[in-house]
C-alpha cells in the first residue's frame, strides 16, 4: 500500500511540475481553459488526480476560476512590475549565500548547464524560458537554504503571465550567458559580495526589458483599439 500511494503522488507531482512548465514558459498561453477531461486523457489517469493537481495549480496563482472554469489567468502588468522588483532583491540574496554556502558538486552542476546553454542553437522561447529556470534554479539549490529557494520558487510562477522572454530580445542571450558565467565564478570562488553584485544587475537589466516590453504591449493595444 505504501509503494502504491508513493507512485501514486510521484504521478501527481510529475502531472504537476509538466502543467507548471507548460504555463510557465507560454506553451499553454494565458486565457486558455484547463478542462478535467482533456487532461486526465492526456496523462493517462482519472479526473481525480487531475482536480488535486487544477487545485494546486490554483493554489500557486496559475489558475484562475472563471464562469466557464479554470484557465491560465491573463496578463497583470502591476504584478509583473512587482515581482521583478522583489525578485531582485531575493535573487541578490540567494547569490550571496550561494557563495558562501556552495559544494563543489553545485558549482559542478552550474558549470555543466552554462556549457548546455552555450551549445544551444536557435532555440525557442519556450527552451530559452525552461534552460534559464533550471539554471537559476540550480543557483537556489547552491544557496542550501529552502526557506529562500520556495519563496523564489513561488516568485517565478507570478512571471508566468509575461508576454515572451526578455532573453529573446536582440543579444540578450548571449548577454545573459556571460553573465550566468560570471556568476558561476564569484560562486566558485566564495566572493559573496561580487555575487550579489553581478545576479542584481542581471536582473535588473531583466527588468528593464520587461518593461520595455509591456510598453510596446499596451502601444500595441491602444492602436489595436483605435484601428
Amino acid at each position: 500500500m505504501k509503494n502504491s500511494a508513493a507512485a501514486q503522488l510521484t504521478d501527481r507531482d510529475s502531472i504537476f511540475e509538466a502543467l507548471r512548465m507548460d504555463i510557465l514558459d507560454g506553451t499553454i498561453t494565458p486565457g486558455t481553459q484547463l478542462k478535467e477531461v482533456a487532461l486526465a486523457e492526456r496523462f493517462g489517469v482519472s479526473r481525480t488526480p487531475i482536480r488535486e493537481v487544477l487545485s494546486r495549480l490554483e493554489e500557486a496563482s496559475l489558475v484562475s476560476r472563471k464562469a466557464r472554469g479554470l484557465e491560465v489567468a491573463a496578463i497583470d502588468t502591476e504584478k509583473i512590475v512587482q515581482v521583478y522588483d522583489t525578485r531582485i532583491l531575493l535573487e541578490e540574496e540567494v547569490a550571496g549565500q550561494a557563495a558562501m554556502e556552495r559544494s563543489i558538486r553545485d558549482v559542478f552542476q552550474l558549470q555543466a548547464l552554462l556549457e548546455r546553454d552555450r551549445g544551444l542553437d536557435d532555440a525557442s522561447d519556450r527552451t530559452l524560458i525552461r534552460s534559464n529556470l533550471e539554471f537559476h534554479a540550480a543557483v537556489w539549490s547552491a544557496a542550501h537554504n529552502p526557506v529562500l529557494e520556495d519563496l523564489l520558487n513561488r516568485l517565478t510562477t507570478h512571471l508566468v503571465h509575461a508576454p515572451h522572454s526578455t532573453l529573446s530580445i536582440g543579444n540578450r542571450w548571449a548577454e545573459a550567458l556571460d553573465e550566468h558565467e560570471a556568476l558561476i565564478d564569484a560562486i566558485e570562488n566564495r566572493d559573496p559580495v561580487r555575487a550579489r553584485e553581478i545576479a542584481r544587475g542581471h536582473f535588473t537589466t531583466a527588468r528593464s526589458i520587461r518593461l520595455d516590453m509591456l510598453r510596446q504591449m499596451v502601444l500595441e493595444q491602444q492602436v489595436s483599439t483605435l484601428s
